[in-house]
């Protein structure tokens, strides 16, 4: 177990390290250190989630026996995956840390902020990403080791069908640099916000209603049925996940909503979600 941890604890963590020194002293870009940062940080969470997407799709094709098939992925890349979640939470604190710069509220030399400026920040960053840093943090604290420990190596095909969620990630990444750089007027914003609109929608909300007709059918039972066929834990499970998605899917379909008015309406923001 430990060393395909130790492996993601280097690889995500490095990759933004290369990706931000690359973006700022390669001669032909000159990145300044936010620009550098915020973008780097949504590289990580994009190649992240195409290996999560990619590790998920080979998991729940390979398992026939949607409850005995095992597939050495699903616990490889789980482990794998949880330094990301722990990175993450402060690669998403220096972006919150640069904006927060950019805008004025602090100054360039960090020993010239007020006392306490540092502490503002860190809960402004909480209040404004609380619900992202709950979901980083359940997955590590509740999701790692139930995926270990509570399965006993049954469900592989479940799990994979829960990484191919992270499909709409890219584009949600994708999105938010281009919100970045002034770009929400152009055809590749309007191109990429459709398609996150689509893969958000099949691979995170109706992702939910799929595997319970997968049980369904394995059970040899209608899709309406399955709810009352399972323990109630498993359902309550599912609620708890699908509910955060169901709010950040309202979010990206209002800022779809916005993306796609008449021009002379007010600037669109079709991407105020993550990773």
């Amino acid at each position: 177990m430990l060393t395909p941890m130790v492996a993601g604890g280097v690889v995500f963590p490095g990759l933004f390290l290369l990706s931000k020194n690359t973006l700022q002293r390669l001669p032909q870009l000159r990145w300044e250190e936010a620009d550098a940062v915020i973008v780097s940080a949504r590289l990580v969470s994009s190649v992240q989630a195409i290996m999560a997407s990619t590790a998920g799709y080979i998991v729940s094709t390979s398992c026939k026996h949607i409850i005995d098939d095992q597939h050495w992925l699903s616990s490889a890349y789980t482990q794998f995956a949880v330094p990301y979640f722990i990175y993450d939470i402060y690669a998403m604190f220096l972006c919150h840390w640069h904006k927060h710069q950019v805008k004025g509220h602090g100054g360039d030399d960090g020993a010239r902020q007020a006392p306490g400026s540092t502490w503002a920040v860190v809960r402004g960053y909480l209040h404004k990403e609380f619900l992202m840093v709950l979901h980083h943090a359940v997955m590590v604290l509740v999701c790692f080791p139930l995926s270990v420990v509570w399965r006993q190596g049954k469900g592989d095909f479940f799990l994979g069908c829960m990484l191919m969620a992270e499909v709409s990630t890219p584009f949600v990444c994708l999105g938010k640099i281009l919100i970045q750089y002034k770009q929400q007027h152009t055809l590749l914003h309007k191109v990429n916000g459709a398609l996150m609109l689509l893969s958000f929608l099949c691979c995170r909300v109706l992702l939910f209603p799929y595997l319970y007709w997968a049980y369904g059918r394995h059970a040899g039972l209608p899709l309406l049925a399955v709810p009352l066929a399972i323990p109630a834990h498993v359902n309550l499970g599912a609620a708890l996940l699908l509910a955060p998605q169901l709010y950040w899917f309202f979010l990206i379909c209002r800022g779809a909503c916005r993306l796609f008015r008449p021009r002379g309406s007010p600037p669109p923001s079709p991407c105020q979600t993550q990773d």
